[in-house]
């Protein structure tokens, strides 16, 4: 992946209603140390109604004053991320090798385009096969409530933390679960792009799909991105049942993508019902055992601050609730839009 004097990379970023973050997201592009002549920017709207496309006219002017990357500004009509994805797939420069995964309530520090492109040249010498490069994902630093706070800590915990955006990975190596990716387009084209069903988990989908045919892919936590987490317990449970039931999406196409950890809510919760449908003594010891070990993690976690004592077991129960009810909702219905931004 060579330096050049027209664009090898692109970064495309669906939104919907990110008036509060898209500034500081595009900022943290424009102000890259990779030369803005390698780089360029889709921003892909999905019809935000609030201050957003306002707030992205504005940076695409910043971005021409410092002659920072282009911006591209497109419509998608069907609102979707995967949607968002596949049209700028379809509207790449001809030049452009490698595609980015990114939001608009992320953002990055100014060496990490350049990081990403040194370690993809590093794996690329050993691997021929690689497809994708993902990174660790981070809370914020500047956190704008106790509840934000709180769902970080939640996500750093053993009980909380899963694949792909939410994992707690120390060390590098291949993975089924790349974050916030740098692709490899070609990749990208020959599986055809994301699938279009999934309105959430369509990257473990492609990641899956990209597996299946042959290719390789990795991630680093030397490479990280600050993610704005929810910010109320209503949202929080909300994206905790539209992980857990497009989960289930994901299962059904891709069985081996199955983790057991994230069924053992479930299992938990038809045995202890077992137990006492058959009337057996010590039917609630699931439930004391559970609420032993929330207590425990509040207790750990209560050395960042005496709310965490209870607020992280009360987000940890949740998560467990929202997912493991997405499970079964998921088994169940057809999808649907997310509602938890």
């Amino acid at each position: 992946m060579a330096a050049a004097s027209n664009p090898w990379l692109a970064t495309v970023i669906p939104v919907l209603n990110e008036e509060l973050h898209i500034k500081n997201c595009l900022s943290s592009l424009i102000s890259q140390t990779l030369s803005s002549n390698e780089h360029m920017i889709f921003i892909v709207d999905g019809g935000s109604t609030d201050s957003t496309l306002s707030h992205v006219k504005d940076m695409v002017e910043e971005s021409k004053k410092s002659n920072g990357p282009r911006i591209v500004l497109l419509n998608n009509e069907n609102r979707f991320v995967p949607h968002a994805r596949n049209m700028a797939l379809k509207q790449l420069p001809e030049g452009i090798t490698h595609v980015l995964e990114y939001n608009g309530h992320i953002s990055s520090k100014p060496d990490h385009l350049i990081r990403l492109k040194s370690e993809w040249d590093r794996l690329a010498k050993q691997d021929s096969s690689i497809a994708a490069l993902g990174c660790k994902v981070l809370g914020s630093a500047h956190k704008n409530s106790i509840v934000e706070s709180l769902i970080d800590e939640t996500l750093q915990n053993p009980l909380g933390g899963g694949p792909g955006q939410f994992a707690t990975f120390t060390k590098a190596g291949k993975t089924n679960t790349p974050a916030f990716a740098l692709h490899l387009r070609s990749a990208l084209e020959k599986i055809g792009g994301w699938d279009e069903s999934f309105i959430t988990s369509q990257d473990s989908d492609l990641s899956m799909r990209l597996l299946k045919n042959g290719y390789t892919l990795y991630r680093t936590p030397l490479i990280t991105v600050e993610m704005k987490r929810r910010s109320s317990l209503k949202s929080w449970y909300l994206m905790s049942h539209r992980y857990g039931f497009w989960r289930t999406k994901v299962l059904l196409k891709h069985p081996s993508r199955i983790v057991l950890r994230e069924f053992f809510p479930l299992l938990g919760a038809l045995i202890t019902i077992g137990l006492f449908v058959m009337n057996i003594q010590w039917g609630l010891l699931p439930v004391v055992a559970y609420a032993s070990v929330l207590a425990i993690s509040g207790v750990y976690a209560s050395r960042k601050g005496i709310q965490h004592l209870l607020g992280v077991p009360l987000c940890l129960f949740i998560l467990h609730t929202g997912f493991t009810i997405g499970l079964i909702d998921g088994s169940i219905r057809k999808g649907r839009a997310p509602r938890d931004r």
